[in-house]
């Protein structure tokens, strides 16, 4: 873990080619204990989440390169590992998942579907309106709670309720949401535990009637 970040908090201050191409070499070592943490996260979740237990590592891992056409900021490197543990194409998957970003200036695991689709957003929402009870009997799990503080990724998200469903709706901030995420920081003692691994395959555990709610409706569109 020291690698990683210290890696990456230098390219936060080098963020050019010109240094990258010197230190390809920590760059690799750097994304190589990435690997090997995801691969044995990979394991750990499998347990539990057997969709992941064949998920190639390779397809989960985010390029530290940055696609800078649009955007003002040129600089060319992220400054985060990022990962995104889903079956059926790993980051690029549609499934809901795990994702785990490592950054010096604060690191996560979010789990769920972000920037689903128009017709699995649809659908998600759907289930959710129809499906609110047992919606609400996993976010109102206490570890679910505890952990996650029964709080959405927000950004986004509608000002008013969706077409087709209900104003009246008891629960229709969650039909506004355009990405079903919950997430959870990672403090400095847990990113150095020996037990980093598991620490994390724990938290991913009490999300995971989450995942199988959103993966249930994803996989029927998909």
């Amino acid at each position: 873990m020291k690698n990683i970040l210290d890696f990456l908090s230098e390219l936060k201050e080098h963020n050019d080619r010109a240094w990258f191409n010197e230190h390809k070499a920590d760059y690799g070592l750097a994304r190589s204990d990435f690997e090997q943490i995801c691969n044995a996260l990979i394991l750990k979740i499998g347990v539990f989440d057997e969709d992941i237990k064949h998920v190639d590592v390779k397809d989960c891992i985010f390029r530290i390169y940055r696609d800078i056409r649009f955007s003002n900021d040129k600089t060319p490197y992220k400054t985060h590992f990022g990962a995104f543990l889903a079956s059926a194409g790993g980051r690029k998957s549609n499934r809901g998942g795990y994702y785990l970003h490592l950054d010096p200036a604060g690191s996560f695991l979010s789990v769920g579907v972000w920037c689903p689709p128009p017709a699995v957003l649809k659908a998600i929402r759907q289930s959710i309106y129809y499906n609110i009870e047992e919606f609400n009997e996993i976010r109102s799990d206490k570890d679910f709670i505890r952990l996650f503080k029964n709080s959405f990724y927000e950004e986004d998200k509608l000002k008013t309720v969706p077409q087709g469903f209900s104003k009246d709706f008891k629960d229709a901030e969650l039909l506004k949401l355009k990405h079903f995420l919950v997430s959870y920081d990672l403090d400095q003692n847990m990113l150095f535990s020996d037990d980093f691994v598991s620490e994390i395959a724990s938290i991913a555990e009490k999300s995971y009637p989450f995942i199988r709610f959103l993966n249930y409706t994803v996989d029927e569109v998909v």
